[in-house]
């Protein structure tokens, strides 16, 4: 009898290079059914990245970078500045699918550069070596949450709960997680972690996704309302709280998803050590502050319809649906990266972050 396979046994994003197609798991199906999709044309790879099918700021850069690739392997010239304009044409597209992640630029522009220092060079080898740059930022990816783990755990002691909102574990990545590879390396070593996840309206990536896969793996999870944070901090049963990012502004202003602000405020109050775990991709240099963070808005029938069988709010009532919120530096303990972990004044830590990763 064949054994059922785990959401863990799946990769998140990954290239299929007999189809040439980027292959990601369709994460507005799940929990409830697990379905792979192929994606060839840059229409297709847009609306996935735009609609959440693939979501989280290192598996979008994944997904950007595999994007790209098979974007300029369509691209049928022997003239290198024709070949050039058509691959900026592409970039620009896909880089219009979401506005906050700055993985989704950073891939993007990573690619281009190689574009730009081959120059020169047959147009077959420059896709070739295309096809190994965004192998390569897979590959680190992986690595870069890994490192995350170790520093993270270093932060938290056995027995501890720990308390995550939206997802930014193995579905959002190529492997391990941000906020959640302390908890999966805790696990392995038998920390024995009690986590809360909180549902994150409206999307339900709490409910639908962290849950989903930790659970999956065998940590022990209960599941929360977003409204239930606090009841949860104020009976102790919260010792640290761990968050992924979308943007790191240079000063340590935090964009992730609506509602961690919110998170973080409580966590203040309650004396509880709040966390962002943050690839060094994910630190916007030349955006000064939060305010600076442009913040996508997401549609209303995201909050008046999707989940519900009917309608669950009047017609025509005005809605605001911002995908993202921006955590103040002053409320976050520390920023763990793949490079160590960053605390206040930030503007001085990420710089030195910024100098160990050569960026």
């Amino acid at each position: 009898m064949t054994e059922e396979k785990s959401i863990m046994d799946y990769e998140t994003v990954a290239l299929d290079d007999t189809e040439h197609a980027l292959v990601i798991i369709d994460q507005t199906k799940l929990p409830g059914r697990t379905e792979l999709l192929h994606l060839k044309t840059q229409k297709e790879i847009w609306v996935a990245i735009n609609t959440l099918a693939v979501r989280g700021a290192p598996a979008i850069g994944d997904a950007a970078a595999i994007g790209i690739y098979l974007a300029a392997r369509e691209i049928e010239t022997d003239d290198y500045e024709e070949f050039l304009r058509r691959f900026r044409e592409a970039k620009a597209y896909l880089d219009s699918s979401r506005p906050t992640a700055v993985n989704l630029s950073w891939a993007l522009n990573r690619m281009e550069q190689v574009v730009l220092q081959a120059k020169g060079k047959p147009l077959a080898e420059i896709k070739q070596m295309l096809h190994d740059e965004a192998v390569k930022i897979k590959d680190e990816d992986i690595w870069i949450c890994s490192k995350i783990g170790e520093y993270g755990l270093t932060l938290v002691k056995k027995g501890d709960g720990l308390l995550t909102h939206c997802n930014a574990g193995q579905l959002a990545t190529a492997k391990y997680g941000t906020a959640t590879a302390p908890m999966y390396l805790g696990h392995q070593k038998g920390y024995g972690f009690h986590v809360f996840c909180d549902e994150t309206r409206p999307q339900l990536q709490g409910a639908r996704l962290t849950s989903y896969e930790l659970s999956a793996s065998g940590l022990d999870v209960t599941l929360i309302c977003d409204n239930m944070a606090s009841s949860v901090m104020k009976n102790g049963w919260v010792q640290a709280v761990f968050v992924g990012c979308d943007r790191v502004a240079a000063n340590g202003d935090a964009a992730n998803k609506i509602g961690t602000s919110g998170v973080a405020i409580l966590a203040k109050y309650y004396g509880i050590p709040f966390y962002v775990c943050a690839p060094t991709s994910t630190i916007d240099f030349a955006t000064p502050t939060g305010a600076g963070i442009k913040i996508e808005q997401r549609p209303p029938e995201e909050v008046t319809e999707m989940w519900y069988k009917e309608r669950m709010a009047p017609k025509g009532i005005k809605v605001y649906n911002p995908a993202f919120d921006v955590t103040d530096h002053s409320l976050i303990t520390a920023i763990v990266t793949e490079y160590g972990i960053a605390r206040a004044p930030y503007d001085v830590s990420l710089q030195e972050i910024r100098r160990k990763c050569g960026r």
